[in-house]
């Protein structure tokens, strides 16, 4: 596990760009960091807002950074030129999420009970969604447009940006939604303040599995492009799911703080931030591909100094020999 540190407030909010090359952290200490996933280094801070970073994220390109805020703004960031592009303003109270579609609209969801969708391009507000009876703290949209908005008021709801129309309410959290994630095949996953996870089919409007084990609030879900899912945890450690047979396969322990926040890249990393101001990294990778690996090596003939200088180099060992990630 690799620690990046720098921000001296909690990591409310990580996300990779869509390469996965570089990271971005919002934080209590008002600040965005960026970070240069090759180096391990922070390449530049975002400042403006007047208050806590509550979320960011990448449009699809990753050249805008979208920034929410408890000083109830958005700030729209042109990433290659380190530039504010604007500040949206029309929520009357907290930003908590904030998302791109593939067509550049950015959702964002508040303290008000209200979503916001926002025209980048004209930087003005399209349209404002009601319906949630509390907070929304969390939004995201899957390939097809479908937004999911996660809510205080302990449901999920799924609206048609097409329409503007809520098409289904999901209910059985018995606490607060904190953070809503889609993965590639019709599926949506809920962190409840519950403790738990629930996975929804969205063609069905129904709960498929409720995952146990967390001992606290679930803050944060994500999925990987394989299907496993991430979850992060006020009880200080983040569970790896595997959604086809519906199991925990990994408890990640020794954080220090509850986890605030994850999200993967497409290279099997994993990050997160917390309340102890710090990200951490994580490679996650698959018994199936350390041996490919190991196999494939030994058959070319290469003696053992030169697979281990292999392998540290893809980042799966250290240069004592020891797995630098999580092996599931």
């Amino acid at each position: 596990m690799i620690t990046l540190e720098g921000h001296t407030n909690c990591v409310n909010s990580v996300v990779f760009n869509y390469d996965g090359t570089l990271l971005a952290s919002g934080s209590n200490d008002n600040t965005i960091k960026l970070w240069d996933i090759s180096t391990m280094t922070c390449i530049g801070t975002l400042k403006g807002h007047t208050s806590n970073v509550c979320s960011v994220a990448f449009n699809i390109d990753g050249k805008l950074l979208a920034i929410g805020s408890l000083d109830h703004t958005i700030k729209v960031w042109d990433i290659f030129t380190m530039t504010c592009m604007g500040t949206l303003e029309g929520h009357t109270s907290f930003v908590l999420g904030v998302a791109f579609n593939t067509d550049g609209i950015l959702a964002s969801g508040s303290f008000d009970n209200t979503i916001k969708l926002w025209d980048i391009s004209t930087m003005t507000c399209k349209e404002t969604l009601e319906g949630h009876t509390d907070s929304v703290v969390s939004v995201v949209f899957n390939s097809s447009g479908l937004l999911a908005s996660g809510s205080w008021d302990n449901t999920i709801r799924l609206w048609d940006t097409s329409t503007m129309n809520c098409i289904g309410t999901l209910k059985g959290h018995t606490s607060y939604v904190c953070s809503v994630a889609f993965n590639g095949a019709g599926m949506l996953a809920s962190g409840s303040g519950d403790s738990t996870i629930k996975l929804w089919d969205i063609s069905t409007m129904n709960c498929v599995k409720t995952l146990k084990g967390h001992t606290e609030w679930v803050w944060s879900v994500a999925f990987n492009t394989s299907g496993m899912l991430a979850s992060g945890s006020y009880d200080k450690t983040i569970k790896l799911w595997d959604i086809s047979t519906m199991t925990c396969i990994e408890t990640l322990e020794g954080y220090t703080a509850p986890v605030r926040s994850v999200a993967f890249n497409d290279d099997g990393m994993l990050a997160s931030g917390g309340s102890d101001q710090t990200i951490n990294l994580t490679h996650i990778y698959t018994k199936k591909f350390i041996n490919t690996a190991l196999l494939t090596l030994n058959r070319c003939g290469m003696i053992d100094d030169v697979i281990d200088n292999i392998m540290e180099k893809l980042g799966v060992i250290d240069n004592k020999g020891k797995i630098t990630g999580c092996v599931v």
